[in-house]
C-alpha cells in the first residue's frame, strides 16, 4: 500500500464478508493501525485510500 505511504502493509480477513486493516509498523515504539474497513468490492474506495493517508500523515514520515 505504498500508495498511502511508505511501509503501509495491509492484513486481509475474510470471515463474514471481506475486511482490511491497513497499519504501518515502520516506527520502533508502535504499530498504528490507520484504518479497518470492510470491502464491498473488488476495488478500494478512494475515500478509504485517502482516509488512511491523512492519518499516515499526522503520526509524520
Amino acid at each position: 500500500m505504498n500508495e498511502i505511504g511508505r511501509g503501509v502493509s495491509e492484513i486481509r480477513i475474510h470471515v463474514l464478508g471481506e475486511w482490511r486493516v491497513l497499519y504501518v509498523a515502520k516506527f520502533a515504539d508502535a504499530v498504528y493501525v490507520l484504518h479497518a474497513f470492510q470491502k464491498k468490492s473488488q476495488q478500494t474506495r478512494k475515500e478509504d485510500i485517502e482516509l488512511a493517508r491523512r492519518r499516515f500523515t499526522q503520526i509524520g514520515e
